[in-house]
C-alpha cells in the first residue's frame, strides 16, 4: 500500500509538471499578437498627434525672418523720426537733439504715469529713441506730435482712439494709456550706424 501511494503521488508530479511545461511552452494566441500591435500602432499615433501639436505652436518661417531687423540710420537727420516694421508692429525711431535729451532728463517723475527716466529707458546712447509704436492702452498707433510754436516739451506722440499723449522718450503723460511705450531690445552695430532691433 506504501508502494501504491507513493506511486500515485509521483504520477501526479509528473502530470502537474506537464501541464506547468505546456502552460510555457504555448505559442502567443492570435489575440494577444492583435492587442499588442493595435498597442503598438495607438501608442504611434498618439506621438504623432503631440509632435505635431508642439511643432505648430513654433513660429512660422516669416516670423522668424522678422524676428531681428538692421535699420541703417545714416538716413535719419538729428530732430526726425523715421517708422519701421518689426513682428508686424511699427517701431519708432528718432534721432533727439541735444534740447530734447536735456528737457527729457529734468521730467519730474511725480508728473508721470509710468515713472521711468530718460536714463533708464536709452541708456546705451540718448541720441537714440528706440520703441514699439503701439498704444499701451488698445493698440492704436499714435501720431507723432508737432506744435506750432515748436516747443521740444510739446512734441512727442499722441494716440487718435482714446487721447493718450506720450513724451518724446515715449512715456505716457495723460489718458487712459497705462504704460509706457515698449522700449524693444535693441543693439548698436557697425560704430553705431546700424541699430540691430530684436
Amino acid at each position: 500500500m506504501i508502494e501504491n501511494e507513493s506511486s500515485s503521488q509521483t504520477v501526479d508530479y509528473d502530470k502537474q509538471n506537464a501541464i506547468d511545461t505546456n502552460v510555457e511552452l504555448l505559442p502567443t494566441t492570435r489575440r494577444d499578437f492583435l492587442t499588442l500591435t493595435a498597442g503598438a500602432m495607438g501608442t504611434v499615433g498618439v506621438g504623432c498627434c503631440i509632435f505635431n501639436l508642439i511643432r505648430s505652436m513654433n513660429p512660422s518661417a516669416d516670423v522668424l525672418a522678422q524676428s531681428s531687423i538692421e535699420v541703417d540710420t545714416s538716413s535719419i537727420q538729428t530732430g526726425t523720426t523715421k517708422v519701421f516694421m518689426w513682428r508686424g508692429k511699427p517701431v519708432f525711431i528718432r534721432r533727439r537733439t541735444t534740447q530734447e535729451i536735456q528737457e527729457m532728463q529734468k521730467v519730474s517723475l511725480k508728473n508721470l504715469i509710468d515713472p521711468q527716466t530718460d536714463q533708464e529707458r536709452f541708456s546705451k546712447n540718448p541720441e537714440w529713441l528706440v520703441v514699439v509704436g503701439v498704444c499701451t492702452h488698445l493698440g492704436c498707433v499714435p501720431n507723432e506730435r508737432r506744435e506750432l510754436s515748436n516747443a521740444v516739451s510739446e512734441q512727442g506722440w499722441t494716440c487718435a482712439c482714446h487721447g493718450s499723449l506720450y513724451d518724446n522718450s515715449g512715456r505716457v503723460l495723460r489718458g487712459p494709456a497705462p504704460k509706457n511705450l515698449e522700449v524693444p531690445p535693441y543693439d548698436f552695430l557697425k560704430n553705431g550706424q546700424v541699430i540691430k532691433i530684436g
